[in-house]
């Protein structure tokens, strides 16, 4: 029974994570659409933010869910309390996440907790990724993989945190005065480099999923 409630929690991350994405890039079609108006596009804004949220969700849950999955079948040799550990962690972690969305991206000491979380992690999924697949310690392939592609996804995030920097003065300009051809030109710019970044990030979620299936070793 566990086996199976992990398996169906770690598949679900994929649903959901995938699910998220392809609601948020296409609702960011009506959002760089200038035959909107400003309320239909601030509108499409809000509705990209929040649907985000699910992937932004998965993307934490997938290492705690992966770890216990591992552990459960005994491709990884861990006590018990590590798990555990991660678990608890993820959590914390998720809450700090849904504190900076529901604070509208702002609470900069909760924000800078949350980058901060990310890099350490994603550097620790690389280093015993790398390590796995070098065999400087054991482990079996696909997981030493999948941990080097959940550290790219993270990183890719961290990307698109960065290319989406111009859009808010953007979309604050175009609220206050509205559009103007420079808004409409960066606000479609920001999203068209985005969209490499996530479309990439769908590529490695399927890499991760056909690992999780193949389970090369």
């Amino acid at each position: 029974m566990a086996i199976t409630l992990l398996t169906l929690l770690h598949v679900l991350v994929l649903v959901y994570w995938l699910g998220g994405d392809l609601g948020a890039f296409y609702g960011s079609n009506f959002m760089v659409d200038p035959k909107r108006t400003v309320v239909e596009r601030r509108m499409a804004l809000t509705i990209l933010n929040n649907i985000d949220m699910a992937p932004r969700t998965m993307l934490i849950l997938a290492l705690p869910t992966g770890l216990a999955l591992a552990w459960v079948k005994g491709w990884l040799d861990l006590p018990t309390y590590v798990p555990v550990l991660v678990g608890v962690a993820s959590l914390g972690w998720l809450v700090l996440a849904w504190a900076v969305h529901l604070n509208h991206g702002g609470g900069a000491a909760i924000k800078r907790i949350d980058i901060a979380i990310r890099w350490v992690v994603l550097i620790a999924l690389y280093g015993f990724g790398l390590a796995g697949f070098f065999k400087a310690i054991e482990l079996p392939l696909f997981i030493a993989l999948k941990m080097i592609v959940l550290a790219t996804c993270i990183s890719l995030g961290l990307v698109v945190r960065r290319q989406l920097v111009p859009l808010f003065p953007a979309i604050r300009e175009m609220i206050a005065t509205g559009p103007t051809p420079q808004t409409d030109a960066t606000i479609a710019q920001v999203n068209s480099r985005a969209r490499v970044s996530v479309v990439t990030l769908w590529l490695l979620l399927l890499v991760a999923a056909w690992l999780g299936i193949a389970t090369p070793v």
